[in-house]
């Protein structure tokens, strides 16, 4: 009888390798879930904000169960490590963000051996090396405690309207469909986003 994978087994499999960043953000939804009670999200129970787009954001999919298509996974881009999760059921959500301490823990080597790795300048010992190094890194992730990884605070949140569901118009230019709520109209016709022309007086100075 097979095994049942483990969610850090799914992420990987997932994710298509294993790394120290998909280790972060699987830890970051693991203790989100802990503290605000829940479990992973079949529709759209958990709302999740997510501020990078790096490879933890696979493993934070797969734990949460919060994704694009569902429409409760939202993407900020302001490159940080910082991550926001709401519950629907209970009203509570958390701002989680990694601490500088494991931040600057990358440069323990690692940044140099992933370059040379990555050029394919790298010994065999460097490799294996780097192999070593990486793997430690992720493990001490994964099982580090939650006080020495994330801060993690309770906020008040606004919670977006769930996903709605949208006619589709014909782009006059290039002939493809796009959703209503993002069509533009251009001339007397409905045209996509990618088709519009901006118009604008406004100077920069």
């Amino acid at each position: 009888m097979c095994k049942e994978p483990t969610l850090w087994e799914k992420s990987v499999d997932f994710h298509g390798h294993v790394c120290p960043g998909l280790a972060i953000g699987y830890r970051v939804a693991e203790i989100a879930l802990e503290r605000i009670n829940e479990n992973r999200s079949e529709d759209e129970e958990l709302v999740t904000i997510v501020e990078n787009d790096a490879c933890g954001i696979d493993a934070v999919m797969v734990v949460t169960g919060c994704t694009l298509g569902k429409g409760n996974l939202l993407f900020k881009d302001t490159g940080k490590q910082v991550y926001t999760f709401g519950s629907r059921t209970s009203g509570k959500a958390l701002r989680i963000a990694l601490k500088e301490d494991v931040l600057k823990d990358r440069d323990d080597g690692l940044k140099n051996l992933h370059e040379k790795v990555m050029n394919n300048t790298a010994t065999a010992e460097e490799r294996e090396t780097y192999s070593k190094k990486r793997m430690e890194r992720i493990d001490k992730i994964l099982h580090m405690p939650a006080e020495e990884l994330v801060n993690v605070r309770e906020i008040d949140f606004q919670f977006p309207e769930k996903a709605r569901l949208f006619a589709s118009h014909k782009c006059a230019e290039c002939g493809e469909y796009a959703m209503e709520a993002r069509i533009r109209v251009q001339n007397g016709q409905y045209v996509c986003m990618d088709c519009f022309n901006d118009y604008s007086r406004t100077i920069k100075v």
